[in-house]
């Protein structure tokens, strides 16, 4: 039976008593070992979704529970060890000289054993793919290396899941496709929880559930195929489409048969060969 590591109960939060709220008495749950999309246009509440799990902000309404525990001030620290979040600019989470220094970080401030410690920042340096740049200056590092350290340093302090909050925004597609791809591998081998906050659809693909923000509401939650058939209503709420879902509802306008909705180029191939198949 899977475990639920985060719920939130009839939550609502605003920025002041001057301001709308941010979010409306939302609630939904997420596993542990699973992989959690949250998207929405800009101001839909998606980020406040993450700066509530990691007790960065506290609600007005309602209750978080993370790892069993209420999310509240005696609780934060306890909570964020367990859980690491990755944020939109990687240069606002560097503290070290070299890459080394900043995975440490985290590590030196737990007071975990020297000997485990160059064990930890070794393996999280290893799982993304930066042993190579551990005496580098991190300001130096292209924007896709310097989101690999910033989940090599949350992975280094062994959380139970992680919070990317818009993490490949600043980055071209390459560097999107790259980073995803590497924390799919990390959170398949390490069996942690990913909540993935974006406004990008091409970023759902790989997820196991989407929980789809409105105007501080859960407007959906479901499955990645089911939200990318919803191609008009998305577009209603100011959420973009990708090319995959376009150019598939344009192959069906001209009289090739989509089945199943395709997710990716691959599964748009396949579709595509049926076709040619039958003739």
């Amino acid at each position: 039976m899977k475990k639920v590591f985060i719920a939130f109960r009839n939550v609502s939060f605003r920025y002041g008593e001057e301001y709308p709220w941010a979010l409306k008495n939302i609630s939904f749950e997420i596993f542990s070992d699973e992989w959690i999309a949250i998207i929405g246009h800009n101001g839909s509440g998606k980020s406040t979704i993450a700066k509530l799990i990691n007790g960065l902000l506290l609600p007005q309404e309602g209750e978080i529970i993370v790892d069993g525990m209420p999310v509240n001030e005696e609780t934060i620290w306890d909570i964020r060890k367990s859980v690491g979040m990755v944020f939109q600019n990687p240069d606002n989470q560097f503290v070290g000289t070299t890459v080394r220094d900043d995975v440490a970080f985290g590590l030196e401030n737990r007071g975990i054993a020297r000997e485990e410690m160059i064990q930890r920042i070794n393996d999280s340096l290893d799982a993304v793919g930066m042993t190579d740049y551990i005496l580098h200056e991190p300001h130096r590092l292209s924007g896709g290396q310097k989101q690999r350290v910033a989940i090599a340093s949350i992975l280094a302090i062994s959380p139970e899941v992680i919070i990317l909050d818009e993490a490949t925004a600043m980055l071209d597609p390459k560097g999107r496709h790259e980073i995803m791809n590497t924390v799919n591998e990390v959170k398949n081998k390490h069996h942690l929880a990913l909540v993935a906050i974006t406004h990008d659809l091409n970023e759902i693909t790989q997820a196991d559930r989407v929980i789809v923000m409105s105007e501080g509401e859960v407007w959906l939650e479901s499955n990645p195929r089911d939200v990318f058939s919803r191609k008009e209503e998305l577009q209603q709420i100011g959420l973009d489409i990708p090319f995959i879902a376009k150019l598939a509802d344009d192959l069906s306008s001209i009289g090739v048969p989509i089945k199943n909705q395709p997710l990716n180029h691959e599964e748009l191939l396949i579709e595509l060969w049926k076709y040619h198949s039958k003739m």
